[in-house]
């Protein structure tokens, strides 16, 4: 069974929500406010997030910000009538995987939450296959149309993370955080170097590429 915390304060539509996810084999628990929903992390094994932002309290920023702390993989989804680019910018910063706005489309939703779950389990296998390229993280190895691709592990552990979560947007402290447990200068230098080095290794793939979201970070795009 799939476990899914949705976290809205709004009585009719935390019952909507759920009601729309178990009908669609999925568990799905709601919860009022963050407290309630931490209290239920403590005792439930949740496989995804759904959060209001604006609530009483504690609030979806300072909500996803609490799980981050403890978990950095669990996939996150905002839905919220907060519709401008700084909510949007700041949820990601802080670690979510998708943004929707009220008022919400149940179906739209189920179509996110899929993909989602599904990301979420190519981590899980730990082996990704794009079109003809293919990356086993046992093997710390990566190939393309059977040729192998020559990665340090740095660059294999970025590359690695960037198609677990393909479209995702990292941002630099979040892969700095990750890979060098820092978000000095220095760091951030370096994650430029090793960007640029993976798009060199990797110039005769045209299965996605590395995308920069300036000022932000870096995402990997399927084509």
């Amino acid at each position: 069974m799939i476990n899914i915390l949705v976290l809205e304060d709004d009585e009719k539509l935390n019952y909507v929500m759920c009601a729309k996810l178990n009908s669609n084999s999925y568990n799905a628990i709601g919860c009022r406010n963050a407290m309630e929903a931490l209290d239920k992390i403590q005792n439930v094994k949740f496989n995804l997030i759904i959060s209001d932002i604006m609530m009483p309290q504690i609030d979806g920023f300072e909500f996803v910000s609490l799980i981050r702390r403890h978990d950095k993989m669990i996939p996150i989804m905002f839905i919220t009538v907060k519709n401008d680019f700084a909510a949007k910018e700041h949820g990601y910063r802080i670690g979510i995987d998708d943004y929707l706005t009220k008022p919400v489309d149940l179906d739209e939703m189920l179509l996110h939450v899929g993909a989602l779950l599904r990301r979420a389990n190519i981590v899980n296998e730990k082996k990704i296959t794009i079109g003809e390229f293919y990356i086993d993280a046992e093997e710390m190895t990566a190939y393309f149309n059977g040729d192998e691709i020559p990665l340090t592990v740095r660059e294999f552990n970025i590359l690695f993370k960037l198609l677990s979560y393909p479209k995702r947007t990292f941002t630099r402290n979040q892969l700095m955080d990750s890979f060098w447990g820092s978000d000095s200068d220095t760091a951030s230098r370096t994650l430029d170097v090793h960007i640029a080095r993976l798009r060199e290794k990797l110039i005769k793939c045209d299965e996605f590429e590395i995308q920069t979201i300036q000022g932000i970070g870096y995402k990997a795009v399927p084509k």
